[in-house]
């Protein structure tokens, strides 16, 4: 049986509750993980839900952490707030606004970009993911694959 992951707002910043609650976006090339490349799996910052491995991380140049896949099973949604159609994803469980899923990502990755938000994600690191209740999810870090 799966793990349900609630929402738990306390402790998070301005920032934080702004990309994940209202849909936010922090400003290109600020986030902590947009430039990061340690071995591990990201987090929704609100819940803990395992959302991406560090194996399926690629340099997009967009200036947001971009992921070919996610470990879990996101929700996606039609997004028109800026005047063109866009495909948002949140949290599977906690239901946070992580960023969105374009089709313009590199081919031999299976051609999806997911332009994540860093401040929506918490970075587990590979050696920290048994005592952290992870381990489950270490294949995605090992096989690189799903």
């Amino acid at each position: 049986m799966e793990k349900e992951y609630k929402k738990n707002l306390e402790g998070l910043t301005d920032e934080q509750l702004d990309v994940t609650q209202n849909r936010g976006t922090e400003m290109p090339f600020t986030g902590e993980y947009d430039d990061f490349y340690k071995k591990g799996i990201y987090v929704d910052i609100a819940s803990g839900e395992p959302l991406f491995s560090s194996a399926h991380k690629f340099d997009a140049g967009c200036g947001w952490p971009s992921f070919s896949q996610p470990i879990t099973q996101l929700k996606e949604s039609t997004d028109l707030r800026t005047g063109h159609e866009r495909t948002e994803v949140t949290s599977g469980d906690a239901g946070s606004h992580l960023g969105h899923v374009f089709n313009d990502g590199p081919q031999e990755l299976g051609g999806l970009r997911y332009c994540i938000n860093s401040a929506a994600l918490k970075f587990i690191p590979y050696e920290e993911m048994d005592e952290k209740g992870y381990s489950d999810y270490k294949k995605y870090v090992e096989e690189g694959n799903k």
